[in-house]
């Protein structure tokens, strides 16, 4: 399994969590915290505020999105270039040298035609 096809399965997980916590976010601010009382120092597992949790949970997927998405990025460009080179060495192995582009052993060299006048 190539390096881009790891990064393609996380980018798709992160994107899918990253759906799952905004859909739970309600825009007026009666989301998952409403449900659960609502008040702002009640707290729940440890979590104050379950809003913050879900905003800090929203702004740290989106940044592993984006750092998924510019090394996936990265991994393209490895992969590419490692395919290059084995191409590189496998056609100097089996290809055969170019003949040399030597004119110094050439001695003839184009004669110009004398033009006549034909109005004599």
């Amino acid at each position: 399994m190539s390096t881009f096809s790891i990064f393609l399965v996380l980018i798709v997980i992160v994107a899918f969590l990253l759906v799952i916590v905004i859909m739970v976010q309600n825009p007026k601010g009666g989301g998952l915290s409403s449900s659960f009382g609502g008040g702002g120092t009640q707290q729940l597992g440890g979590v104050k505020k379950t809003s913050d949790f879900l905003d800090k949970s929203t702004w740290a997927l989106a940044t592993l999105l984006l750092a998924l998405i510019l090394l996936s990025n990265v991994a393209i460009g490895g992969d590419e270039a490692s395919q290059e080179s084995k191409a590189l060495d496998q056609n100097a192995t089996t290809s055969q040298p170019l003949p040399s582009n030597d004119t110094s052993s050439d001695t003839t060299t184009p004669t110009n035609p004398v033009s006549q006048d034909s109005t004599n």
